[in-house]
């Protein structure tokens, strides 16, 4: 969490800022306040420009270094005239950033699918093809047969190309760089209240989509043994603090010296530092580096950068000396991604595929007048070598 120099410092802006995992879904927009004039939801979504632009992190990905904009979204902010009004044009706006780790804090019962937590094809172009890279483990589209290297040739009906070119355009935006791919893995993943309509090599799909086959009564962690080492999968509950209580059980179990291996390539929705450090804390006997971070905005503010170096600690009692190994995916969200890292900063080896590259770790910024909420990655993350998180890949050791 940013500490009270920070928090006062942005005083003047009146937003609250809370460092917070990735939520999954965060349910219909409800009224949480009286009712407010137009011109208060007016403000406030014209404040989110701003916003943006003082307190995202990677706005080097953007030309002139400031978040998209249109003639379209600057005319849909000025005619915002209520909570539902306000709402959209944030998820519009939250959208220009082309960031799978940037969402709202409310939503529609038809907004679409959150990427990865509720996705379950990953979507590259390659040349004129939207190729499918990988397809998430027991999901619907595993079970209908698809599989990676096969391509997505439309959604609804119309060509992907088509149909992600409409997806900005909508926006008042032009397609091209990592906006193609985002805009296609969304596409993908579809609306939250319907089912999805794909066209994948040739043949058409219907498929559920995963708001409506989660599993909600999954265990925080499944434990096996396998060829003598004990794995320990995650089952998307690196936000649970539950799960530090499951995680010391599972050790508990494990042989003196024993090999472990840690699968978090089911940790699409992300979690918090409380469960990752916990989780790190039983291999390590001194203090050790595990992230870098690194906040643009008080550079901004204040001309002086800042930038800081995150530990994990031992915990009494609780030490594991067998070797550890991890593995990851593209399902591999966020803490998940902090946890490879950090892993691979203890000297673990870190096993799998590219993970979900998500940006940064996520402030809430509250809307002045409305409480409506917009997370967006405030800080940039490194591994202790200085790799860009979301730009890891497992390597050999």
């Amino acid at each position: 969490m940013p500490d009270a120099g920070l928090r006062h410092s942005f005083t003047a802006m009146r937003i609250l800022l809370i460092l917070a995992a990735l939520l999954p879904f965060a349910g219909p927009v409800h009224a949480q306040t009286p009712d407010l004039p137009p011109a208060a939801f007016r403000a406030d979504a014209l404040s989110i420009e701003g916003l943006i632009n003082g307190q995202y992190a990677y706005l080097d990905r953007f030309p002139g270094g400031v978040m998209p904009m249109s003639d379209v979204l600057r005319a849909e902010a000025s005619a915002v005239h209520d909570r539902s009004s306000l709402l959209l044009y944030a998820e519009h706006a939250i959208t220009a950033l082309a960031d799978h780790h940037a969402i709202t804090g409310s939503s529609f019962s038809d907004s679409r699918a959150l990427v990865p937590s509720y996705a379950d094809l990953w979507i590259e172009t390659q040349g004129r093809v939207w190729r499918i890279t990988a397809v998430r483990e027991g999901s619907p589209a595993e079970a209908a047969g698809v599989r990676p290297g096969q391509a997505l040739e439309a959604v609804g009906g119309v060509a992907t190309g088509d149909a992600v070119r409409a997806f900005w355009g909508e926006l008042g935006l032009e397609p091209g760089g990592d906006r193609d791919g985002y805009a296609a893995r969304v596409l993908a993943a579809g609306r939250r209240d319907r089912e999805r309509d794909l066209t994948i090599s040739g043949r058409r799909l219907t498929l559920p989509n995963l708001y409506a086959t989660g599993d909600a009564d999954r265990p925080p962690l499944t434990v096996s043994e396998t060829g003598g080492r004990r794995v320990i999968r995650f089952n998307d509950s690196l936000g649970d603090n539950d799960t530090v209580a499951a995680f010391d059980a599972a050790m508990a179990g494990a042989r003196p010296g024993q090999p472990i291996l840690i699968d978090v390539t089911d940790t699409a929705s992300g979690g918090n530092t409380v469960v990752a450090r916990a989780v790190m804390g039983w291999f390590v006997t001194e203090a050790r580096p595990y992230q870098i971070h690194n906040l643009p905005s008080e550079e901004r503010e204040t001309g002086v950068p800042r930038q800081w170096i995150e530990q994990v600690l031992p915990r009494p009692g609780k030490h594991h000396d067998g070797p550890v190994t991890v593995r990851v995916g593209r399902w591999t969200g966020s803490m998940g991604e902090g946890l490879a890292i950090g892993f691979d900063a203890l000297g673990a080896r870190v096993e799998g595929g590219r993970m979900a590259g998500l940006l940064g770790a996520v402030y809430d910024l509250r809307l002045e007048n409305s409480g409506l909420t917009i997370k967006i990655p405030a800080e940039r993350l490194y591994a202790v070598d200085g790799t860009p998180r979301e730009a890891f890949e497992p390597r050999r050791r």
